[in-house]
């Protein structure tokens, strides 16, 4: 197996951070969050409307996407280490993984879950299957 699933993931989260603070997405509320030095960029659960808050969703959007980004680098190098010393994803985590891309699929299909985390999702899968047949065919032939 290659190890190249942890880099996609690191790459994904380099990207969609950078797109966020980019002027095609977000620059304008990240310019105004650094008015405030990235501090108390909403009101938290004040701007919630069961509390007769008015949400700023454009501040929310920026917040998340490039949030999503920071979150996707770590994962990515866990992942990457694990390829790299255990040879190969465990299975719970490539389901896991799915299903969260699916629910972002289903909420937001125009995006980069459904163009390049689908994708990934289901050639992480077809790449451990893939390992997985192998070495149980070489067991098979040893016997």
């Amino acid at each position: 197996m290659k190890i190249i699933h942890g880099k996609i993931l690191i790459f994904f989260g380099i990207i969609h951070s950078l797109l966020g603070v980019s002027p095609w997405a977000f620059w304008k509320q990240f310019a105004g969050f650094t008015g405030k030095f990235f501090f108390k960029i909403s009101e938290g659960l004040f701007e919630f409307p069961l509390l007769d808050g008015q949400m700023n969703y454009e501040n929310f959007a920026a917040f998340w996407f490039f949030y999503f980004g920071l979150l996707l680098i770590p994962i990515g190098i866990l992942v990457n280490h694990v390829e790299k010393t255990n040879g190969q994803i465990p299975k719970n985590f490539m389901w896991i993984y799915l299903i969260i891309v699916g629910i972002g699929v289903y909420m937001i299909p125009f995006s980069g879950m459904t163009f390049l985390m689908l994708p990934h999702a289901i050639y992480m899968l077809y790449d451990s299957n893939k390992i997985h047949n192998t070495s149980n065919k070489q067991r098979n032939e040893e016997k």
